[in-house]
């Protein structure tokens, strides 16, 4: 699958996520340092939003849409996940008033990024993308954003997620 950053184009490392698979727990880091997976989420639908790093347009305007989304969504679970360390994503979360899902790192061990072939090879920073997984954690959406400049499409992994519900 091709990316492009600014029309240049990059490398993702990992396996990209089909729809249907199995999605496979991570580890992630959340801003007070305490750990994440998605065994924490338990048995509740799963937005999972990617981004490179919320100190750039495109992602605050992604992470704030998906946490103002997240605060009318019963029975889901919102998270956005990017290479941020935790302290630049508390004082975003702070500063963006955004406490309606978790965002968390991935910064220490790429664990997310691999299993989820969102890594960009030449920046070490995730890739834009958005899945959304049953209560079960099989993969029933996927979008890789093909330009990371550009927003994801909200509406279908919104569509997606209520779908499950």
């Amino acid at each position: 699958m091709g990316i492009t950053f600014q029309g240049n184009p990059l490398t993702l490392e990992g396996v990209a996520l089909q729809v249907g698979v199995k999605a496979q727990n991570f580890s992630l880091v959340k801003g007070d340092l305490s750990p994440w997976s998605l065994n924490d989420a338990g048995d509740t639908v799963k937005i999972i939003s990617c981004v490179p790093s919320l100190d750039t347009p495109v992602c605050d305007v992604q992470t704030k849409r998906f946490n103002k989304e997240a605060a009318g969504l019963s029975g889901v679970t919102v998270v956005t996940v990017s290479m941020d360390l935790p302290f630049a994503q508390a004082r975003w979360c702070a500063a963006a008033n955004a406490n309606s899902h978790i965002v968390a790192s991935d910064y220490a061990e790429r664990d997310f990024a691999i299993k989820y072939g969102a890594l960009i090879k030449e920046l070490k920073l995730l890739t834009r993308a958005i899945f959304v997984l049953d209560k079960d954690n099989t993969v029933k959406y996927v979008e890789y954003v093909s330009e990371i400049t550009n927003e994801p499409n909200y509406e279908a992994a919104l569509n997606a997620a209520k779908a499950l519900l």
